[in-house]
């Protein structure tokens, strides 16, 4: 089981409201990709924080992940929603099975 984790800086003119209108977006728009089991979204708590934004994606194995990246679905929201919102981004991906050896992920 992979959790793919994408931290994002927003643009300056991204309000609050509209960040509110993204996270659910990006819930509706993931969640319609077969390869995803499970989307969390998220905004920072403290203004002090690095990141505004967060998601969590959990897929299968890796080859889930490439297949979920190519799909309609998720190409829209990364066109749609990620490219007019974020500035920057840290995306990783972790294996979180228990002694389960990461190449076979």
């Amino acid at each position: 089981m992979i959790a793919h984790i994408c931290l994002y800086k927003l643009r300056p003119e991204i309000t609050p409201e509209r960040l509110e209108e993204v996270m659910s977006l990006t819930r509706v728009h993931l969640l319609r990709v077969p390869e995803v089991l499970s989307v969390r979204t998220g905004k920072r708590t403290r203004p002090e924080e690095e990141w505004d934004w967060f998601i969590v994606m959990e897929v299968e194995s890796l080859d889930k992940l490439i297949i979920c990246q190519d799909d309609p679905h998720y190409i829209k929201f990364r066109e749609e929603i990620l490219k007019p919102t974020v500035a920057q981004q840290c995306i990783q991906s972790f294996e979180m099975e228990p002694r389960k050896d990461v190449k076979y992920s």
